[in-house]
């Protein structure tokens, strides 16, 4: 937590003020009902969304990135609905929400699977989830990311962890980043597209 803290309390923000790319192309296909973002950091994502009309719940275990979220979101006058929590701690409703984004949602995989069962779980029958995070194959690349091959994705490991859902669409793709400083170059990322 203090790493997310010591990033996000630079003036900057980490990751840019725009949504990430494959978010957004994927968010502006769904109808706007509620929206779940886990490890949301400085909130992006968040207030893209809640722009385009979604009820919001953001989390982040950064006291940091939360301040940067609301300052984001003050600038469109809106409050954003922002919790300072462990993912795992949080108790979610089941077939509660529309859509779930993970964007660069990295955990330890013992966590990751119980994570992205609890996000089955919480999605509505119909919901989907969006997901965009890097592949094993940016292990050595200086784009962004995590330095351990355990917290990076691969497709087959996704497939297996979402496999109840009804349509499920996974790529691995090469992409040139452009989000803040710290995702910036070339970059290996995986990218999913699942409906509950």
């Amino acid at each position: 937590m203090n790493h997310w803290n010591q990033r996000y309390a630079e003036p900057e923000y980490a990751y840019g003020t725009d949504p990430n790319v494959f978010f957004k192309s994927q968010l502006d296909l769904l109808k706007p009902g509620r929206l779940f973002l886990p490890a949301e950091g400085e909130g992006r994502n968040a207030v893209y969304a809640m722009l385009q009309g979604w009820e919001v719940i953001a989390c982040d275990q950064s006291e940091e990135g939360m301040k940067k979220a609301e300052q984001l979101a003050a600038r469109y006058s809106l409050s954003i609905d922002y919790r300072v929590a462990e993912f795992g701690e949080m108790i979610l409703a089941p077939n509660y929400f529309n859509c779930v984004g993970l964007i660069y949602a990295h955990f330890p995989a013992e966590f990751r699977k119980l994570y992205h069962k609890k996000v089955f779980n919480t999605l509505k029958p119909g919901g989907t989830i969006i997901l965009e995070g890097f592949s094993k194959e940016q292990l050595g690349k200086n784009s962004g990311g995590p330095k351990s091959l355990d917290l990076l994705f691969s497709e087959a490991e996704l497939r297996a962890e979402f496999h109840g859902m009804s349509s499920l669409k996974i790529t691995t793709e090469e992409v040139e980043l452009a989000e803040g400083k710290y995702h910036r170059g070339p970059a290996s990322v995986v990218r999913l597209v699942g409906v509950k």
